[in-house]
């Protein structure tokens, strides 16, 4: 049995009217100190999307998190110098904004990038079901 490291993790939310609060998941930042790990992963869901506001910026909200996933991974940028912990809880501070995180919460996994596969799976895919 593999080693397990902690890890802590933020769903990226979607909240297109902040007003309203209804929100959409559109993907999963992963922080493992123990790993030096730290990725985020999105996947936005541009029905689920117009569903909740017809007229989303749908470019700029891509945009916004595209900039989320360079944040983890770029050596370029306004968070180059930071340390990925900085980074992470840097990413994750509240804002009200449209695209926003949800509360961090940690758990324990032995690979981080995979831990991060299953948590978009689980948390920000569409279920499907097997009628």
């Amino acid at each position: 049995m593999s080693d397990l490291h902690i890890y802590e993790y933020a769903v990226i939310r979607i909240v297109p009217c902040v007003v309203r609060g209804e929100l959409i998941n559109a993907g999963v930042i992963v922080y493992s100190q123990p790993c030096d790990y730290l990725c985020a992963r999105t996947e936005l869901d541009e029905d689920r999307l117009r569903a909740l506001d017809d007229g989303a910026d749908v470019a700029g909200i891509r945009q916004a998190l595209a900039a989320v996933e360079r944040a983890c991974s770029e050596d370029s940028g306004p968070l180059r110098e930071e340390s990925l912990g900085s980074r992470f809880r840097w990413l994750t501070a509240p804002r009200s904004t449209i695209v926003q995180t949800g509360p961090v919460h940690a758990g324990l996994a032995a690979d981080p990038a995979a831990e991060l596969e299953n948590l978009l799976g689980r948390l920000v895919r569409r279920a499907t079901s097997a009628r």
